[in-house]
């Protein structure tokens, strides 16, 4: 491992080797969809939120089959069911499994960049999620376009389609916008029953103007994908099928000098059927399941003269069929989140500040005791000009959630999945100390922090009783740092995040050889993003994520230690402006190193496309 981060280190500084005094080629602006990866398209299928994801430094994504097929996104140690998901002024849910947070069928075309919100932000903005949020804007339609064509080795084709489209139409003088998108994907897999067949289609109404913007959405997901042990160890060829449905109603009204009141509500549908074994479909119990989630929320900014006041509030309603999650004494639950935390500045020069933000925020179910949680910040701010700022900060939140219904309402004792309908409310305490500067080309940011994780539900194994998977509470207290270091030039981008993490468990007193996911960590994860713009149009990006992993007895293979490299070579002529030509490879290197454990890993996929802006 010490050679692979040496090798990302040496990556990171080569390409200023090629640093010329040549004009720079513009990316188009529909393909930017995280700046801190280089690579804005995932090689194996089409574009969808969770691909900014990939060697996002501040989110680990572990993967079955690829992040589009099945992806678990956490953030600083936690696990995929405490980091949640927001789009514009709600969060979505999914009350089955947090491994279907990340159906989210919309268009990357129509999102701004994903921001990871930890500590006091996510306290107060997210919701039923302990660690973090991936909070997503919605773009502003502009009139433009773009078709993109793909095809690569183990028979893969992807083709997708977007439309943007201003009216000259005036509705109380704001603009009458709309756009549209459809994506398709299939292809064999880069192991044997890997396939996958993806389709998507959305659309989306805007108005806009003075300030404010209204966005109503309508959006469909159907994937199918297989996977050998996608989700038990047991050597079985399993298979997902999904269709999502998502309509969304937004509104955001910017006040002034950082105010602001966004209102927000959604509906959406998942209907999931998974078949341990895609050779004989239903053996063992057919787990046939489909969700419903609803909500509307409020939350804002807004400056009454003797302080600021941060609000934000929730109201989320689901129900569950299923042919498989029939235990435990109820399938529909309503969850309440409230918080208002008040800010106080105080000038200390023309050029700086002192911020203190202290509140509280409310959980509640109907079928769950509630909660009250702490909330408070300490701001230092300096701003000498546009490009020129810090800030130092300290951070206290203390947060809430309850469990999902695979955990509360599979079989206690058959089955594959071992539910647990006794698990209660989980609660979780984080502190932080971390501080961000911008100077010029460089940025800087980095945290340390601590956090007690109680009652926690994680799937555990235990050797003893192999038929299953159980669903167990667990204390884990976590130690960590982060960090974030970006150069952006004319010819030169280079993003690269480090992640230390230690752990330290308690079962109380349960059975456990094993974890899937809480003990599933990197103890040091590097990533190295570069973008080179070598002249002539040409462009070469590449993302590397290299990691020391927790020892975990249920990864036989591909070891502790892995280097994953996505590399791209792009030809954007200046004779055809808009044209876009690219030769890609995902896991470069070939690695065998398992993001989940038992669960194989992908081979190298090798692509390529032509993609036509306007």
């Amino acid at each position: 491992m010490k050679k692979s981060i040496c090798v990302l280190l040496a990556l990171s500084c080569l390409p200023g080797l090629l640093l010329a005094e040549e004009s720079a080629v513009v990316l188009p602006s529909l393909t930017t969809y995280s700046v801190r990866t280089a690579n804005q398209d995932p090689v194996g299928a089409f574009a969808m939120p969770v691909s900014a994801l990939r060697y996002e430094p501040l989110v680990d994504l572990q993967a079955r089959n690829q992040g589009e097929a099945q992806a678990d996104v956490t953030i600083r140690g936690g696990i995929f069911e405490n980091t949640g998901f927001r789009i514009g002024g709600v969060s979505l849910y999914d009350p089955q499994t947090g491994h279907y947070f990340a159906e989210v069928p919309v268009a990357s075309a129509m999102l701004a960049e994903p921001q990871v919100l930890t500590g006091a932000d996510n306290a107060l903005t997210g919701f039923n999620a302990n660690v973090g949020t991936v909070s997503y804007g919605w773009r502003p339609i502009s009139t433009r376009g773009e078709i993109s064509l793909g095809l690569g080795d183990h028979d893969l084709e992807r083709q997708s389609f977007y439309q943007g489209y201003v009216s000259p139409v005036k509705i109380a003088g704001r603009s009458l916008a709309a756009d549209t998108e459809f994506s398709h994907s299939i292809g064999d897999g880069t192991i044997k029953n890997g396939d996958h067949r993806f389709s998507r289609a959305n659309t989306r109404v805007q108005l806009a103007g003075d300030g404010s913007q209204t966005d109503l959405f309508a959006g469909y997901q159907a994937k199918f994908f297989g996977w050998p042990n996608l989700y038990t160890p047991f050597g079985v060829n399993e298979t997902e099928n999904l269709q999502t449905v998502l309509v969304a109603l937004n509104h955001r009204e910017n006040l002034g000098a950082g105010d602001f009141v966004e209102l927000g509500a959604f509906y959406r549908r998942n209907k999931d059927d998974y078949e341990y074994s895609r050779e004989i479909p239903g053996r063992f119990n057919p787990y046939q399941h489909t969700t419903w989630a609803r909500a509307v929320s409020l939350s804002g900014r807004n400056d009454l003269g003797f302080l600021v006041l941060n609000y934000s509030g929730e109201l989320l309603t689901d129900n569950l069929t299923s042919t498989s999650l029939t235990f435990g004494s109820f399938n529909s639950r309503t969850y309440t989140k409230a918080g208002v935390l008040p800010e106080k500045s105080w000038t200390l020069s023309p050029t700086s500040k002192f911020v203190a933000k202290a509140g509280v925020t409310f959980d509640d179910t109907n079928r769950d005791s509630s909660a009250w949680s702490p909330v408070a910040e300490l701001d230092w701010l300096h701003t000498s000009s546009a490009t020129n700022s810090s800030r130092v900060y300290f951070s206290y939140a203390k947060t809430s959630q309850v469990a999902t219904y695979t955990a509360l309402k599979s079989s206690p004792s058959g089955g594959l999945f071992r539910g647990n309908a006794g698990l209660g409310r989980e609660r979780a305490e984080n502190i932080e100390l971390g501080g961000q500067l911008n100077t010029g080309r460089w940025s800087y940011r980095a945290a340390v922090f601590a956090r007690r994780d109680d009652a926690l539900a994680d799937w555990t194994y235990n050797f003893a009783s192999t038929a299953a998977r159980r669903a167990n509470a667990v204390d884990i207290e976590t130690f960590g740092f982060e960090g974030v270091v970006t150069y952006t030039g004319p010819r030169l981008k280079v993003v690269l995040g480090y992640t230390f993490l230690d752990k330290n468990a308690d079962y109380r007193g349960a059975a456990v050889d094993a974890s899937f996911y809480a003990l599933n960590f990197a103890k040091n994860r590097l990533t190295v993003a570069i973008v080179v713009r070598l002249g002539g149009g040409f462009e070469l990006r590449m993302d590397n994520a290299a990691r020391v992993q927790e020892d975990n007895r249920l990864r036989a293979i591909g070891g502790d230690e892995a280097l994953i490299t996505s590399l791209g070579l792009y030809y954007l002529p200046k004779a055809v402006p808009g044209l876009e030509v690219s030769l890609a490879a995902d896991n470069l290197w070939k690695s065998n190193f398992q993001e989940v454990p038992a669960v194989p890993a992908p081979g190298r996929q090798l692509s390529t496309g032509v993609a036509y802006h306007w």
